[in-house]
């Protein structure tokens, strides 16, 4: 007979709020993030078509970065913290993992990922995830100064990006194929969708 004391007791409650220090102790087998400290859990693995977005964007993305410049492409799993005023860990209460993030400065980087706002967020939508990413990401990238952020739909073949002007997230039109997508924060970028989404 199972005792109270073998079950295995969750580090965190739904209705709690955490810190990045609080997340560091956990020992989970799931991806958790943390949104002005509460937990939201990562969906099931990623579907194939949101696997081959990643990886045909970061391939290009790397491929124009290593041209030259500071600036560092990463993808999930890659801790990003939002602090408000302070970098201590008991003090930050965002931690998230965007599907793509690029980082032009150095002195955000450390060896457990990127404190700071990253110049370049890519988030692509999965089912389940639409609020969080449409919503409560949206608030917190504008809110902590991400200069950009992409929202890519696989199924609608389209994407959207975001461009923070005066604080405050100014929206392009809605890119599909067709078109040629520029960047504001990686000049002479050129994204063509209907290779990228061509390839999936």
């Amino acid at each position: 007979m199972e005792k109270p004391e073998d079950k295995v007791k969750e580090p965190f409650s739904v209705y709690g709020r955490y810190s990045y220090a609080d997340y560091l102790s956990w020992q989970l087998e799931e991806m958790v993030e943390l949104i002005r400290g509460k937990v939201f859990r990562q969906a099931a693995a990623p579907r194939r078509i949101h696997q081959g977005l990643t990886v045909a964007l970061v391939t290009r993305i790397h491929g124009f970065l290593i041209k030259g410049g500071s600036c560092k492409v990463y993808t999930a799993p890659f801790d990003v913290r939002l602090p408000v005023a302070s970098r201590k860990h008991t003090d930050i209460d965002t931690v998230v993992q965007p599907d793509l993030c690029v980082v032009c400065d150095p002195e955000k980087l450390d060896e457990l990922g990127c404190v700071g706002a990253p110049d370049l967020i890519v988030e692509i939508l999965s089912p389940g995830n639409n609020k969080k990413e449409l919503q409560l990401k949206y608030d917190v990238y504008e809110a902590s100064g991400v200069k950009e952020y992409w929202i890519i739909h696989p199924d609608e073949r389209t994407l959207l990006i975001y461009t923070l002007e005066g604080g405050k997230y100014r929206p392009s039109r809605l890119f599909t194929l067709g078109d040629e997508v520029k960047s504001q924060v990686l000049s002479g970028f050129v994204l063509d969708l209907d290779e990228v989404f061509g390839e999936l």
